[in-house]
């Protein structure tokens, strides 16, 4: 294993180029199951996940790759699509099961294994099989693997029981091909939908109220090949944007997508952070103390869950006290016994976190439980007295493209080794 070594305290100052949308590129990497024709798409980061989902489209028939060693293009090419997602893939990432659809929509069979992921909670899938079902596939589960059958997926009117981002774009790619129309109602709205919405129009599809709680798939006969580009990352921008923060520095996070930041951005703007859009990104400074909130976790437009364990961090530096409302997974919290190890001073009560500012966070060993609270973790190191050491950064390289080189070259002293533990 490996592990992040940082020595604390150096005021970020520079340029952090924000890479493409890991959670957009993922569903819209599996769209490439729908397709007739080859597809190429940019601004791919380079991540775990993203090989993962490659290597899963070959195991599918749907050969893909990047078209070179360091670049961000992947071309991909559905040939004679296979209908199993083996566990081997599944189990490493969560996404995996939005191949189901795309395969019965296409095949009219499919045998894909209950997904893993990031243990942050329960995250079932019974919105997506329900939904399905109701389309005309026949599901059941069989020894860990979802099968399905269908003679073809018809359009239906759904109603999810809460937003659901990857029920909503799962059943986003089944409707595309399926037979009639398709109503999605309370719907997630996060713009990684509104990506891949974009991206299957472009290809041909008939999508419509995508970024509204109403989404309105007509379904079409086939789809074409088409060049799209990956949207910017909004959580890395935003960890970027708290990392410079925390550490006082003054950095410029060019490619930072404002609009879909705006919930993040107007909390770190209570705390004192000066924040200043132009047309490539976003300024981020501070010069005066960070000031407490308080701050609930939602649905897009709200404050976004993969930004609550980052926005703790400034918390627990903060004058005055602050709370955290977790209101998406009830497990989110698993980074509080490392951030107390460094001296934050934090107390917990079911979904709630009340977190009182310390002058100092002191550098420990701490241990990364989840992608975001690894994130958490480099950021409460770089503004920590001493030396910090992160492990199990296996988390972070699922969804962080280089984030130590590209924090270093800001003036971060960090450096990647290996974990001899």
């Amino acid at each position: 294993m490996e592990k992040l070594v940082i020595e604390g305290g150096v005021p970020l100052r520079g340029t952090i180029c924000v890479s493409g949308s890991k959670n957009a590129a993922l569903p819209i990497l599996f769209a490439a199951l729908l397709l007739d024709g080859p597809v190429t798409f940019h601004n791919v980061p380079r991540l775990r996940d993203i090989s993962t989902a490659v290597a899963m489209l070959g195991v599918l028939g749907c050969p893909a790759g990047f078209t070179d060693d360091k670049g961000h293009t992947i071309r991909a090419e559905a040939g004679r699509l296979l209908p199993e997602a083996p566990y081997e893939l599944v189990k490493t990432m969560r996404a995996s099961v939005l191949v189901l659809g795309p395969l019965l929509a296409r095949l009219g069979r499919a045998r894909v294994a209950l997904p893993g992921g990031c243990a942050i909670g329960a995250r079932p899938v019974e919105q997506h099989t329900r939904a399905l079902e109701k389309m005309g596939a026949v599901l059941e589960l069989d020894s860990g693997y979802i099968v399905g059958r269908c003679d073809r997926l018809r359009g239906a009117d759904i109603t999810f029981d809460f937003p659901t981002v990857g029920g909503t774009e799962h059943l986003i790619m089944a409707a595309s091909l399926a037979e009639g129309d398709t109503f999605l109602r309370n719907a997630a709205r996060e713009p990684e939908v509104v990506d891949l919405a974009d991206f299957l129009n472009a290809c041909g599809a008939r999508i419509s109220g995508q970024g509204t709680d109403t989404v309105h798939i007509r379904g079409v006969s086939g789809l074409r090949g088409e060049t799209y580009s990956i949207m910017p990352d909004r959580i890395e921008a935003g960890t970027f944007l708290a990392a410079a923060a925390v550490t006082g520095g003054d950095c410029d996070i060019a490619g930072c997508p404002v609009e879909e930041l705006t919930a993040v951005m107007a909390k770190m703007g209570e705390m004192g952070i000066s924040l200043e859009p132009h047309e490539n990104g976003v300024a981020v400074h501070r010069t005066g103390p960070l000031r407490g909130v308080d701050m609930t976790t939602r649905p897009y437009p709200g404050f976004p869950t993969d930004m609550q364990a980052q926005l703790m961090v400034l918390m627990a530096l903060a004058e005055g006290s602050s709370t955290v409302e977790e209101k998406i997974f009830e497990n989110r919290f698993m980074h509080v016994p490392e951030l107390s190890r460094m001296g934050a001073d934090i107390k917990l009560s079911g979904s709630r976190a009340v977190i009182r500012g310390v002058r100092q966070l002191t550098g420990a060993p701490v241990m990364a439980s989840d992608l975001r609270a690894s994130a958490s973790l480099v950021i409460a190191g770089l503004a920590a007295r001493g030396k910090t050491q992160v492990q199990r950064i296996y988390h972070l390289d699922r969804g962080y493209e280089g984030i130590e080189r590209k924090l270093e070259q800001v003036g971060a002293r960090i450096r990647r080794e290996r974990d001899e533990g």
